[in-house]
């Protein structure tokens, strides 16, 4: 089905208005394969994956004898879930579903909200600013899920909020299955916090299309070390896994259901009433960066460097940092660096005043 000329696709884990690039549908998303029987029109059809998760089935050295595949989560709208063993992207080949929207399959058509592409490994995964994310098989879950908020539901403005739902929901299933509570590290990275030092175990890549100044669709994914034999040397003291952290192997099958059941309450939230009071403060109490003196790394045109304190995460999810001088900034977009602790900056308890709010 193709897009309005008013569509674009941008890609970001913060604010998609200020995006680091648009993309072209047809270009940018032919690149996905999936190594599965394909459709009729060519893409790839994950038909029959659903059936072999129901029967424990999966790809050859995949996964613990003892994980149980699922295509869907009762209760939620995750009503269509597939395994596939290997692909180029999990977020690419979502967003080249999006577009499929009004094509008929067996249940329904494809493209709906809800639908969720789980991959064994990725040959060409993406994180913030096309930087590439690879992990050996069998390392990693990753996953990516479709949604289509309604709309006037969620404004561009408010989509990194998605972003944020996602990473209170992982952060809750990996506590809860694996006995590690990560931290959020401001934009989209999940860390586990030892004193001054921050080992990234996850990523998260928000992909939103935006149709005449709406959100039309989203794509969230997430790359999240759970089975590494050992940190590489070159990574030592900048990322770990969740089997390293808690001692023992990880059931990836049972943390992204577990993840999914969490995320589906603080989207329905989102969606629902727009009322973002609650995942706010679960963000901050969550934060590994608010109370930390950071360095922000922007492109020329948004600022360039900043340094200084994050004091808050304001109602729209931006980051807001106060320099030396007082100076409150509000951060949509950047590479965040966290430096020693800063000695005067405790998060606040509420919104913050942040330029051009009232205190």
């Amino acid at each position: 089905m193709p897009r309005s000329p008013q569509a674009r696709i941008t890609r970001t884990a913060i604010s998609p208005r200020l995006a680091t690039s648009n993309f072209s549908n047809t270009r940018f998303l032919s690149a996905a394969a999936v190594m599965v029987p394909q459709a009729s029109d060519g893409g790839p059809s994950l038909a029959g994956v659903g059936r072999a998760a129901a029967t424990g089935s999966a790809p050859a050295g995949s996964a613990p004898a003892a994980e149980r595949w699922f295509d869907s989560v009762p209760g939620t709208r995750f009503d269509r879930v597939a395994w596939v063993a290997e692909i180029g992207s999990t977020n690419t080949e979502l967003l080249r579903r999006s577009d499929r929207a009004g094509r008929p399959g067996p249940a329904r058509p494809c493209g709906a909200e809800g639908e969720v592409l789980i991959a064994d490994v990725q040959t060409a995964g993406r994180g913030r600013r096309g930087r590439a994310w690879v992990a050996p098989p069998g390392t990693s879950l990753m996953m990516s899920v479709l949604l289509r908020p309604p709309p006037a539901a969620i404004a561009p403005a408010r989509a990194s909020l998605v972003t944020s739902a996602w990473a209170c929901a992982a952060a809750d299933a990996c506590a809860d299955v694996a006995g590690v509570e990560p931290r959020l590290k401001w934009p989209n990275d999940l860390v586990v916090s030892a004193g001054t030092t921050d080992r990234k175990v996850a990523g998260i890549l928000t992909e939103s299309v935006i149709e005449r100044g709406a959100v039309a669709a989203l794509v969230v994914g997430m790359g999240l070390n759970t089975g590494w034999p050992a940190v590489p040397a070159e990574l030592a003291g900048t990322a770990t896994s969740l089997n390293l952290e808690c001692g023992r192997p990880v059931d990836r099958v049972e943390l992204a259901r577990v993840l999914l059941r969490g995320f589906e309450a603080r989207y329905a939230r989102l969606c629902e009433s727009g009322d973002a009071r609650k995942l706010l403060a679960e963000v901050r109490r969550r934060s590994a960066t608010l109370g930390r003196a950071v360095r922000v790394e922007r492109d020329a045109a948004a600022g360039g460097t900043l340094a200084g304190v994050a004091t808050d995460v304001d109602d729209d999810g931006a980051l807001v940092v106060t320099d030396a001088a007082g100076t409150a900034h509000r951060v949509d977009v950047g590479d965040v660096v966290h430096l020693r602790p800063a000695a005067a900056a405790a998060p606040s308890a509420g919104p913050s005043a942040g330029p051009g709010r009232a205190p």
